[in-house]
């Protein structure tokens, strides 16, 4: 039997009710209460729901509840950038100053440096994000990249990837600067009314009509509650504002996984510019998200074949996105809880590829613990918004994620859950690389650098720069 023969029977043994059956108890493991799994394989599609949209006002989860897409949303500000360098409007290679004049940064030099394509693949050197609310008006990206002197640099442009939240803000004031209009807007007539996207919309005014989830995190008791603080601030609309439905994503990833036309025939861009967005650009190491930046997209290559992917978190939703152009599939798994959504919508995209594509994801076996190597790794790392704690208990090593009291106490929106120290562990090669093991982090990679000298400096997580914080310091 031919390779091809194998991967068509192995599609052909899944079916709708199989992922159903699949989807439900995944939903009722994980104790979450809604969520949505949506494929694109063998030219169909197939979705599966569970649970309900809030367990305040309950409604059965479909196809075309809106969840929170978090950073999925930046596929679509980088994609909406790419339509405007396929008409010339905008050089990737061109200092982002040429389109926001208005830009100030902490590190001049580097101000002047950063290029459209370092935003685009997070290679800015920018920090992660500036906690801040400018507002509702359409001058709210205006007055996010006001504050953006605000902001630390973890490199020099160009020196490496580091993921950025703000970068992408910028990007959306680049957008706006360029065409004239508001992000949204211009997102709106560059892709969603060419490409057909009804159900996806960055303003509570337009959601607020439709059915929606809602997103749930534990409380004091551990029980879960709705998150009150349902949409991120409008100035965080390009890194993380959109909200849309299975059936919406699923016609963005057919959208990326073509030619460069819309569902009716109409050219919206050159194949060639819309495959660039997955050619390599930049390499990442021991990440769970890939093994590089495209333009936006993280590229990973899992058991022989090549995706493109995505996810996003916002307060109590999740989002996970891969797409296997190759062979002409795509999986968005959509969940509202802040425990357990990250688990259910990762075994749910594993199962899909698996029983579709005969493709096995897996995660990499840690090496047995060792406690005197333990000892130079544990203390607290952090960046702009975030502390990480590495410490040890009876079993070994483990990992907690926090964010920073200070930002936590100022800010006057509910802010998402922490997560409690849980197990991990070193995986084979340098002993420097690790996977957090259990937990709501269960299945993330990271690892730890070191300075000139060989001493730990930092944590890299998420795609995110942690320094190591001096003993004494907290």
């Amino acid at each position: 039997m031919s390779a091809n023969s194998v991967e068509q029977s192995q599609a052909q043994s899944s079916s709708p009710s199989q992922l159903a059956e699949f989807v439900e108890q995944m939903g009722v493991k994980h104790s979450i209460p809604g969520g949505i799994v949506g494929v694109w394989a063998d030219g169909r599609e197939a979705f599966a729901s569970h649970g309900v949209t809030s367990l305040d006002n309950p409604l059965p989860v479909d196809k075309d509840t809106l969840f929170q897409l978090g950073s999925t949303s930046k596929t679509f500000t980088a994609t909406a950038l790419m339509r405007l360098v396929a008409d010339g409007r905008i050089e990737l290679d061109a200092p982002v100053r040429r389109y926001v004049p208005e830009l100030v940064l902490a590190d001049e030099k580097a101000a002047a440096e950063i290029t459209v394509l370092n935003l685009l693949n997070h290679t800015s050197g920018l920090d992660w994000n500036i906690i801040v609310d400018t507002g509702d008006g359409d001058d709210a990206l205006a007055g996010f990249v006001a504050k953006m002197a605000d902001l630390k640099f973890i490199g020099a442009p160009g020196e490496r990837a580091s993921y950025s939240q703000a970068a992408f803000n910028l990007l959306g004031r680049v957008l706006e600067n360029v065409t004239g209009l508001t992000y949204e807007r211009a997102v709106a007539s560059l892709l969603f009314e060419p490409l057909g996207l009804t159900d996806s919309f960055f303003g509570t005014a337009e959601v607020m009509t439709r059915r929606f989830a809602v997103g749930h995190n534990p409380d004091e008791d551990g029980d879960l509650a709705v998150a009150r603080e349902w949409r991120l601030t409008r100035g965080n609309n390009p890194g993380g504002g959109l909200a849309s439905s299975a059936t919406d994503v699923l016609r963005w990833a057919r959208f990326q996984i073509g030619d460069g036309r819309t569902e009716s025939g109409e050219r919206l861009m050159p194949t060639e510019v819309l495959h660039r967005m997955r050619e390599q650009t930049v390499e990442l190491r021991g990440s769970n998200l890939g093994d590089g930046f495209g333009i936006c997209w993280f590229l990973r290559e899992v058991d022989g074949v090549r995706t493109i992917e995505h996810g996003g978190s916002t307060n109590g939703q999740f989002v996970e996105l891969v797409i296997v152009p190759e062979r002409n599939f795509a999986v968005v798994a959509m969940s509202n809880s802040g425990a357990e959504g990250i688990p259910f919508n990762r075994s749910a995209v594993r199962w899909a590829l698996e029983h579709y594509l005969g493709v096995v994801d897996k995660d990499p076996e840690p090496l047995p613990y060792d406690e005197a190597g333990a000892r130079d790794l544990v203390g607290a790392y952090e960046n702009d918004g975030m502390i990480l704690t590495v410490g040890t208990d009876a079993a070994g090593l483990t990992l907690g994620a926090v964010i920073k009291p200070e930002i936590r106490a100022a800010a006057d929106f509910e802010m998402p859950a922490d997560y409690e120290p849980a197990a991990m562990g070193l995986l084979p090669g340098d002993g420097d690389e690790f996977i957090v093991t259990a937990g709501g982090l269960a299945g993330q990679r990271g690892f730890f650098s070191r300075d000139e000298n060989g001493a730990i400096a930092g944590i890299d997580l998420g795609g995110r720069v942690f320094g190591r914080v001096p003993t004494g310091s907290m």
